[in-house]
């Protein structure tokens, strides 16, 4: 088993991830909005797993800051879909929590390599 696995936001970005594609999937976006949405929430995991691949605290540290910027980014492109109507407020809701919680997480883990 590869460390990053054991990781419970590891764990937790896969599930943001797979109910961000399920939207993506159901949701007549345009391309460059699709595309961008699913590449920073895949983003998230695979910051993840790479950066607790790194040997020195600095570059564990720099992944963990990407990983937990594309939430951010995540965040924001389903904001600007909740205001033009592509995405339910209770949707958008519990994709915030999971992104805030995520977020939270990964600030402690930041903050820990310092």
């Amino acid at each position: 088993m590869f460390e990053f696995e054991k990781l419970e936001v590891y764990k937790k970005a896969k599930i943001f991830n797979a109910g961000v594609r399920e939207f993506i999937k159901a949701t007549k976006l345009d391309n460059t909005t699709r595309d961008q949405l699913r590449r920073a929430s895949f983003s998230i995991v695979l910051n993840l797993a790479e950066g607790s691949g790194r040997f020195s605290k600095a570059d564990r540290r720099n992944f963990y800051v990407i990983a937990r910027s594309s939430i951010f980014e995540c965040i924001a492109i389903l904001d600007v879909l909740r205001d033009e109507a592509f995405l339910e407020e209770n949707m958008f809701n519990g994709f915030y929590i999971q992104g805030e919680e995520l977020s939270k997480i990964l600030f402690v883990m930041v903050r820990n390599l310092e």
